[in-house]
């Protein structure tokens, strides 16, 4: 493959049809970060009003860092993956106690703030401040998969290793080129728009690829099979009892302390309980409250990364007195609420 000739081809291709989004648009460091961070595991389509929405609130590194979490928390709801924004503050704390607010300009110092990894710092590091570092995420690793019909698997550690040396030479400034062909950004990002429009992991659209007559995949019709991307993971099963306990008109919700999947969202009360009546039990045992349920709803699954929770969502009632923890709908409104209590709460709408 002609390295040199792929990177005209793909750079030219796209400065002509590339993307045109919203953090496309400035070279704010802050602003690529936080593109970056929604991006990873979410569709390019449900990141813009996020991101939009998320600048206009936040618009600076300080305004992350000061922002209580109920606000960022109800920014991000219904991205999921919430650990990522409460990284991205902690990340906003230390670039204002440990680099004066300023977000540093070298790969190795953003690497080591919270929740930035080689894929982010390597984005941020070349989109924002033109450094020669190629990006490694599943598109690229994809492209290249192709490009040279390598058979490597691209869930290994080694493997993305070796690919990242392959991208690193790929993007390295060449004095004869000149600035158009020597753009880190714009290569990065070409890579990037490759493989989520043409490059794509199922049924390639070969016949619109810039690069088509440089892929050795393509030319022996290995297109199809490859990246070989095997993966050694399971998903376990969880199984709770979920319920939408009512008093009056105002609802029973609670504020997430345990780290974990849900740290710091609001959601309805659940247990991983044998029956109905056991839920009471445990009910009364943490919160000093009798309840009843009265009335079971559906089961409603929610799918994380590593687990499935199997939500049996029942509708119930507080029968003492209380005024801890209780919501109206409008004040539900404005928390920020996992995605999976949300189906949960559609659930008793559609019930009710």
């Amino acid at each position: 493959m002609n390295d040199l000739e792929f990177r005209r081809r793909i750079i030219d291709w796209y400065h002509a049809d590339g993307r045109d989004l919203p953090w496309r648009h400035t070279n704010d460091p802050y602003c690529i970060w936080v593109s970056e961070i929604m991006l990873q595991q979410t569709q390019v389509d449900t990141v813009k009003p996020y991101y939009l929405r998320f600048i206009v609130q936040l618009p600076t590194i300080s305004d992350l860092a000061c922002a209580n979490d109920d606000q960022i928390f109800k920014l991000w709801e219904g991205l999921g993956y919430y650990r990522r924004v409460r990284h991205m503050k902690e990340a906003a704390i230390q670039i204002m106690t440990e680099y004066d607010g300023v977000f540093p300009d070298r790969y190795e110092d953003m690497i080591k703030l919270k929740g930035i990894g080689p894929y982010t710092a390597a984005a941020i590091a070349s989109i924002a401040f033109g450094h020669p570092k190629g990006v490694i995420d599943g598109n690229t690793l994809r492209i290249l998969s192709r490009i040279y019909a390598l058979s490597d698997n691209i869930a290994l550690t080694r493997t993305k290793k070796a690919f990242q040396q392959r991208m690193d030479a790929l993007i390295a400034p060449l004095p004869d080129l000149g600035p158009v062909y020597n753009d880190p950004s714009a290569f990065n990002q070409a890579m990037m728009d490759l493989g989520a429009t043409i490059c794509t992991p199922r049924q390639p659209i070969c016949s619109s690829c810039p690069v088509q007559l440089l892929c050795a995949a393509r030319q022996m019709g290995r297109e199809g099979v490859l990246p070989v991307n095997i993966k050694d993971s399971t998903k376990s099963d969880i199984y709770y009892i979920t319920a939408i306990l009512r008093r009056g008109d105002r609802y029973f919700m609670v504020k997430n302390k345990k780290e974990g999947l849900l740290h710091d969202l609001y959601g309805f009360v659940q247990y991983e309980v044998e029956s109905p009546i056991r839920f009471e039990e445990t009910f009364y045992d943490d919160y000093g409250l009798n309840i009843r349920l009265e009335q079971y709803v559906k089961e409603v699954k929610h799918v994380f990364s590593h687990r499935i929770w199997h939500m049996n969502v029942y509708m119930g009632v507080i029968l003492d007195e209380t005024e801890e923890h209780l919501y109206t709908p409008e004040e539900i409104l404005s928390l920020p609420v996992s995605t999976a209590h949300q189906k949960v709460a559609r659930a008793g709408e559609e019930y009710r």
